[in-house]
């Protein structure tokens, strides 16, 4: 997918999407060496978007398999369209085919509508393969992906095994509401993901609002701190923040004051217990002056240009 470390971190770069050297060099290798990448981490930390991302990145496209509790494989891998097999069938009955041929046909690939797994390994050049929230299925659902993990195949007991065309590039996301198995762990490159450092979430705001200030990308990097460090169920982020930064930009402000709180409320608490603590007399103006504290640091530290 890329030719060198220098190759890929421009490339991301050139998408908004901003990593660690570190971080680079693992996506890199993990391409290379055809390994999937484990990410895990809470919520709104950027696992999801950075498969978006090195998708993008590579100029192919994202086969994304979502999981959730009760999930089945008909979902992951797919099944047989049983509507079109019953066209097929009356349609067989002017024809000279015996049952047995109309039975194997009907059994075909033909009839057959592939989920994600399948289509992945299906695609004539290597796509980004998303299994997001794995966290959420059992562990029966998660035993199933070790053969697409391993021989990078899939046996489908109606027409036999499906063998990858290309191998994908495979990114595996959990927000850890349970631990994943071992040999899921095995096959994979673990990498821990946390929300970015402010110097990093302020390069990431810069490039999604281009035409603000340096103070103002420093603004919102301090308030992305100050929000994650108190006390929410759903602390923003990181598309939250740039979600909140452009509103900021559209209402023709580059500064967050306490009178913008009612308006605001929408984009930075999605609980109603969140929302009940940041309408406190001094809650929103609270964890302003705290960003602002955090934002001043920043600037003397040196932060990124915007």
């Amino acid at each position: 997918m890329f030719e060198s470390v220098t190759d890929l971190a421009g490339k991301l770069a050139a998408t908004g999407y901003f990593i660690d050297s570190v971080m680079t060099q693992v996506v890199f290798l993990a391409a290379r060496l055809q390994k999937p990448l484990l990410l895990e981490g809470p919520a709104g930390s950027g696992k999801t978007q950075l498969a978006i991302s090195v998708a993008a990145a590579a100029g192919t496209h994202v086969e994304r398999l979502q999981c959730y509790r009760g999930v089945t494989e008909d979902k992951a891998i797919g099944r047989f369209d049983e509507g079109l097999q019953r066209l097929y069938m009356e349609f067989s009955k002017g024809q000279q085919e015996d049952w047995q041929s109309v039975q194997a046909n009907l059994k075909g690939r033909d009839f057959f509508r592939p989920g994600p797994l399948m289509r992945a390994l299906e695609c004539e050049r290597p796509c980004v393969l998303l299994i997001d929230e794995l966290d959420k299925v059992d562990d029966g659902f998660e035993a199933m992906l070790l053969e697409i993990l391993s021989a990078w195949q899939l046996s489908i007991p109606e027409f036999g095994t499906v063998n990858a065309k290309s191998i994908p590039f495979v990114v595996l996301t959990s927000n850890e509401e349970r631990r994943l198995g071992d040999p899921i762990r095995r096959r994979s490159l673990y990498v821990r993901v946390e929300h970015p450092t402010p110097e990093r979430e302020a390069e990431i705001i810069a490039s999604r609002t281009p035409k603000a200030e340096e103070g103002f990308h420093r603004e919102m990097a301090g308030i992305a701190l100050s929000f994650r460090n108190y006390s929410l169920e759903k602390p923003p982020s990181v598309s939250e923040m740039i979600d909140f930064a452009n509103a900021l930009q559209l209402l023709g402000t580059d500064h967050v004051t306490a009178e913008h709180r009612d308006v605001l409320l929408p984009f930075l608490a999605k609980t109603e217990k969140d929302r009940r603590h940041l309408l406190l007399r001094e809650g929103f103006k609270s964890l302003l002056d705290d960003g602002a504290r955090f934002a001043q640091s920043l600037a003397h530290s040196g932060g990124p240009a915007a």
